[in-house]
């Protein structure tokens, strides 16, 4: 009897066409779930049957609860060598092996820019209008060329999104904890000499830390508060780093020109949930890292890792 293996929240149903399965057939039978499972019950429920999970970065909790409660999972395999939503104690505790995967080695930039120049533009409300037979033209848009981009941080990802700025004809700057004058200069930035000076100059302000104890809430009501009444937010991180509420108020009471976010508290975004609602908001459900060259990288790397895993030499192991 083979093993079966489930690939967990394949939205676009794209898993099994990206990568080839069929190498670990006749012995792992794959079975794709395009849908989320909403609660741990039903995602243990419908796991019960599995001895292998495959789960697209932080999608899924895997909890010391949810472990506990599917005895016949052995091999649990999350693309990213970085995963905060799994009980890696619980999990050895289970006898359940960890895996991770590599991601594309190009950073992934494009969305980035995309809900900028979205922003900038009016791109939404202008093609909402237009198709619905609206006013021609209802927005003034914001001129990049000779424009501040404060990047807080300037790491694989802000790096490149800071090269781009000095193509647009922007001045950039950056500011993280760690950042050095060096490091800035690569790139074609300055060093902001703290967030605050960052926030309160920049005119358009895209967020590119890693989620920790220092950036967890990092910019709040008194941070978004700094920003220029004409600025633009972005963040395409995480969204911890950013307090939701804050900045609903901030775009709600107009204190900034508009933010765009592909990263949320709870995801899926629940259907009544305000941020659907918010004025000068564009949102995205977490695009950033859904390209074709980063899934196959995933998928790809997740069958190696199954394979590895059966001849006994397990690789890529997180905890």
């Amino acid at each position: 009897m083979p093993l079966r293996c489930a690939v967990l929240d394949d939205y676009q149903g794209a898993a099994l066409s990206l990568a080839d399965w069929s190498v670990l057939s006749p012995g792992v039978e794959v079975v794709a779930f395009t849908g989320h499972f909403t609660s741990e019950a039903e995602l243990t429920a419908a796991l019960a049957d599995f001895d292998i999970v495959v789960t697209l970065r932080e999608r899924v909790r895997f909890p010391a609860a949810v472990l506990a409660a599917l005895p016949r999972l052995r091999l649990l395999i999350a693309s990213g060598m970085r995963n905060s939503v799994i009980d890696y104690a619980a999990a050895g505790r289970h006898g359940v092996t960890v895996c991770g995967t590599r991601s594309a080695t190009t950073p992934p930039v494009e969305l980035t820019w995309a809900l900028l120049l979205g922003l900038a533009r009016g791109i939404v409300p202008e093609s909402t209008g237009l198709a619905a037979g609206g006013p021609w033209q209802t927005t003034v848009g914001a001129d990049l060329h000779g424009a501040r981009l404060g990047l807080l941080g300037l790491g694989k990802i802000g790096g490149r999104v800071a090269q781009i700025g000095r193509a647009f004809g922007m001045e950039v700057t950056g500011w993280s904890p760690n950042l050095t004058d060096e490091r800035a200069a690569e790139v074609g930035a300055t060093r902001a000499a703290g967030l605050e000076e960052l926030l309160s100059t920049a005119d358009f302000v895209s967020v590119h830390l890693a989620l920790g104890d220092r950036s967890r809430g990092l910019l709040g009501a008194p941070e978004l508060a700094l920003m220029k009444p004409t600025a633009y937010l972005v963040n395409s991180s995480r969204s911890a780093i950013v307090d939701q509420a804050a900045l609903l108020a901030a775009l709600r009471e107009g204190r900034i020109a508009g933010a765009a976010v592909d990263v949320f508290d709870t995801e899926p975004l629940p259907a009544d949930d305000p941020v659907r609602t918010t004025p000068r908001l564009l949102a995205t459900p977490h695009l950033g890292y859904v390209t074709r060259a980063n899934l196959r990288t995933y998928y790809g790397d997740a069958i190696e890792d199954i394979q590895a895993y059966l001849a006994g030499e397990p690789i890529r192991l997180l905890g």
